[in-house]
């Protein structure tokens, strides 16, 4: 197995239709931050990094990632853009997450065991909710995580600041920005 494999790309919450509350807030943070994010997807799949989507289902028990990415795009504006940049490959896995965190009630965890992920690089919105959610289990799991600081955001930029802080200094995660960040 190659170094590569054993790092996965975890994007959250990224494709979505916008109609949550605070979404007007949110929707910003994740628009600026997808051009970045969407490099990064690129060289982590021309490096043999696989790429997990995680996203919400907002309650929707019925619901279906496929369909969640038509809908977004189907909606038009800013979220739709989003949804366009960052559009997932035949190859790339997804699942849907009931609560904040990736893990919670998922099958992330032996997705991680059947792809030998030992480093997962979490990106997504928002940075001080389902981003720390994640990287707090993935850590309570012994797993490595790194969050690049320019691909994840929140609903102001003051909180995304103290999640990037909180992750350097309580969880002693690396926030590497993502051109800067090894694949291999």
């Amino acid at each position: 197995m190659n170094n590569a494999a054993r790092s996965v790309l975890v994007i959250i919450d990224m494709i979505s239709t916008w109609d949550f509350p605070d979404a007007e807030k949110l929707l910003p943070a994740a628009v600026a931050v997808a051009p970045r994010l969407a490099r990064l997807k690129a060289r982590c799949r021309a490096a043999g990094v696989p790429v997990i989507y995680a996203n919400d289902n907002l309650g929707r028990w019925r619901s279906d990632f496929r369909q969640l990415v038509m809908q977004s795009l189907g909606g038009g504006g800013a979220g739709a853009a989003v949804t366009e940049q960052l559009a997932p490959h035949p190859d790339d896995y997804f699942l849907l997450k009931p609560k904040h965190s990736a893990f919670f009630a998922t099958p992330l965890e032996l997705l991680l065991q059947e792809l030998q992920a030992a480093r997962l690089i979490v990106t997504g919105v928002a940075s001080d909710q389902c981003v720390l959610a994640t990287v707090a289990d993935a850590r309570m799991r012994d797993r490595q995580a790194v969050v690049p600081s320019d691909c994840v955001g929140s609903q102001t930029p003051a909180r995304a600041r103290a999640a990037l802080q909180h992750f350097r200094q309580v969880l002693k995660i690396p926030t590497t920005p993502s051109a800067r960040l090894r694949l291999r």
